[in-house]
């Protein structure tokens, strides 16, 4: 394995992983802030793919918040229904329109502590906003991939997701914050799995230290 210190290594992985995945978006289906809002806290322990079949007829009965925040639990949970934890994923898109509306006349705010305090909305979802909707690099998103890969690549030590992005920030440069969720979800999907990471045919098998396999 090539030695080289945590700084390097992450300027490595980077440079790697943009050179099979040139082109970087969200596997979600959105276009406007609202939009990637609903459909990341409906992504919560539910797979994109799945997402991308509510949401159609999500925007179309509720293209704003103007129109959700008028709508019944029971309305809402219909759709959302096989989106798992669907009551709670709609109580929490209801309470986090009406506050849209009440407080910022409507519109998704940009801002990391506005958006911390719409429910259902933690770091990881805010962190996704402000990044793709916005153009705001405040953070790293981290979830499953992204926690389980910077264990194995030995960018971090922690299971705790905020310390995890802590430990990344420090190492990525902050103009690629907003990609490094992208990479490392992407390549966690078709190379660096759960239960059967690919090592014979992953392109940064010579400087992982395999923390875990």
């Amino acid at each position: 394995m090539l030695e080289m210190n945590k700084e390097k290594l992450a300027l490595e992985i980077t440079a790697r992983l943009k050179l099979r995945y040139p082109r970087l978006k969200t596997a979600l289906n959105w276009e406007n802030p609202w939009q990637l809002l609903v459909a990341t806290v409906l992504s919560a322990q539910c797979t994109d793919k799945q997402v991308n079949k509510i949401t159609p007829v999500f925007f179309q009965k509720w293209p704003a918040p103007f129109d959700l925040e008028k709508s019944s639990l029971e309305e809402v949970a219909q759709v959302v229904r096989s989106a798992g934890f669907y009551r709670n994923k709609s109580k929490n898109l209801i309470a986090a329109a009406r506050i849209i509306v009440s407080r910022y006349n409507g519109q998704v705010p940009d801002r990391m502590e506005e958006l911390l305090a719409l429910p259902g909305v933690a770091r990881k979802t805010a962190n996704i906003i402000l990044s793709n909707a916005f153009g705001i690099n405040q953070g790293i998103a981290v979830d499953t991939h992204v926690k389980r890969i910077s264990f194995r690549l030995g960018l971090s030590e922690s299971t705790n997701p905020d310390i995890i992005e802590k430990d990344l920030i420090l190492l990525f440069p902050v103009e690629e914050w907003g990609n490094i969720n992208h990479l490392l979800v992407f390549f966690g999907r078709e190379v660096c799995k759960a239960r059967r990471p690919e090592c014979a045919r992953c392109e940064l098998n010579d400087i992982c230290v395999k923390k875990g396999i």
